[in-house]
């Protein structure tokens, strides 16, 4: 009976429920969600902002809501709404401009064709995904290390890559390193578009560019 009873107590103390989490715990819980929810928060923003963009300079809705994959109500709400609310100038699409989200883009831009280029080696991969993903912001810190990233795979992949793909990442690296001139007075506090649509478009733009060239 003795044995019995251990045998009880040891398996009721096996189903015993495991202490609470713990404060650093329930914090990566919930900063993994908070990412997630606040990137497609950020998502949403951008794409309302693309379709105000795209409608003002002349694309019809349907083409918009194709493009979008959204009803064409829901894209003519948007639409409205803009209609509705100041419209902002249109946006300056050349490649070279100054301000420091355009050039932010650029090199983002320059980062995803050197990863796609060199996917198994390229230094800069995960940097690109955790960027495309929301995971990182474009803090002066994280563009910084992106830079050291790109240009280390410039050097390493010389042989697989373009030249254009160095003389782009001269041309960002050298604005990205006088932000003062580049936006201060008719900088990026005059430029049309969010900081985050401007990097949206730069990635692009450049990305098109060095498709292009190569």
């Amino acid at each position: 009976m003795a044995g019995k009873d251990n045998g009880h107590r040891n398996g009721s103390c096996a189903h015993q429920p495991s202490q609470t989490l713990t404060e650093e715990q329930a914090a990566r819980i919930f900063a993994g969600m908070n990412e997630v929810i606040r990137a497609g928060e950020e998502m949403r923003k951008l794409r309302t902002e693309m379709i105000k963009m795209l409608a003002g300079s002349g694309w019809t809705q349907e083409k918009i809501a194709q493009l979008t994959e959204m009803s064409q109500p829901a894209v003519s709400k948007q639409v409205t709404k803009s209609k509705l609310s100041d419209s902002p100038p249109p946006m300056d699409l050349s490649l070279d401009q100054r301000d420091t989200p355009w050039l932010e883009g650029r090199l983002w831009g320059l980062a995803e064709e050197i990863s796609e280029a060199c996917y198994d080696t390229a230094r800069c991969t995960r940097y690109v995904n955790a960027l495309a993903r929301g995971r990182k912001r474009f803090t002066p810190q994280n563009v910084d290390e992106l830079r050291r990233l790109v240009e280390e795979d410039l050097r390493l992949h010389r042989s697989l890559l373009p030249g254009s793909h160095r003389d782009a990442y001269d041309q960002i690296s050298r604005a990205l390193d006088v932000p003062s001139k580049a936006t201060s007075g008719t900088g990026a506090a005059t430029s049309p578009g969010s900081p985050s649509a401007r990097r949206t478009l730069a990635a692009q733009i450049q990305r098109d560019r060095l498709r292009g060239d190569s």
